[in-house]
């Protein structure tokens, strides 16, 4: 191996650790809500959507907004160096800019929190058939949707790609897991908000998170394999 090439080597190692490390970190800043069962807030986690624990005037708001602000200051960076340093293939450049789409509207929800009217205050703020979704009310409803799409996205992008292009081994197992168990949860949430009652959304909605939390953890060791993988093809 030249001087270049071993040069060449450790760049790859150094910036393929700094991604996985940002996206470790902003996959445990996005399970900041955990805290909602230490801190005394004193809120309903199986009736009440997390969007709650930082709406304005709400104790603790700095706390979980802090955490949604480090996750997206993490991942910006983190998903145009992983767009930059990784071989150009067509699922992973989707899951990458999926990836800094989500991070942006993550930002845009601390910006944009929910405003006076929230289900655990008034039940008559929700929008869906379960009185749960104020955010179609108010613009959180926009940095909201497009945070969860583009994370959705960025999931399938890179569990397609750890198929097709037989990379990313951890993605094709753990991840694989990780991503039925949030598409459940979603579908759940989907559902039972158009039926009359209440189907512990609050419980769904927490499950679908997690695992969001939990498929970024993921995503970072992927990286750390995907970047011994490039420098050496028989790993």
């Amino acid at each position: 191996m030249t001087g270049s090439e071993q040069i060449a080597e450790r760049r790859v190692r150094v910036v393929s650790w700094f991604i996985a490390a940002a996206i470790a970190i902003a996959g445990l800043c996005y399970s900041s809500w955990l805290l909602e069962f230490v801190l005394p807030i004193h809120i309903d986690a199986v009736n009440t959507f997390l969007s709650e624990l930082d709406a304005e005037g709400k104790p603790y708001r700095v706390v979980f907004s802090t955490a949604d602000k480090i996750v997206g200051v993490l991942l910006i960076p983190a998903s145009i160096a992983g767009l930059l340093l990784f071989p150009r293939r067509r699922f992973t450049t989707v899951g990458w800019v999926a990836l800094f789409c989500f991070a942006s509207a993550t930002i845009g929800d601390v910006m944009l929190p929910l405003r006076d009217c929230t289900p655990a205050d008034n039940s008559a703020c929700g929008g869906g058939g379960s009185g749960l979704f104020p955010q179609l009310h108010q613009p959180h409803a926009l940095t909201s949707t497009i945070a969860v799409t583009a994370i959705a996205v960025a999931t399938f992008a890179f569990s397609v790609a750890a198929f097709r292009y037989h990379h990313w081994r951890i993605l094709r197992e753990a991840g694989l897991v990780v991503l039925v168990l949030g598409s459940a949860a979603t579908v759940w949430m989907l559902v039972a908000d158009n039926l009359p009652g209440h189907y512990a959304l609050g419980v769904a909605q927490r499950i679908q998170v997690g695992s969001m939390s939990l498929w970024l953890i993921t995503l970072a060791a992927a990286v750390v394999l995907e970047g011994r993988e490039w420098i050496d093809p028989n790993i």
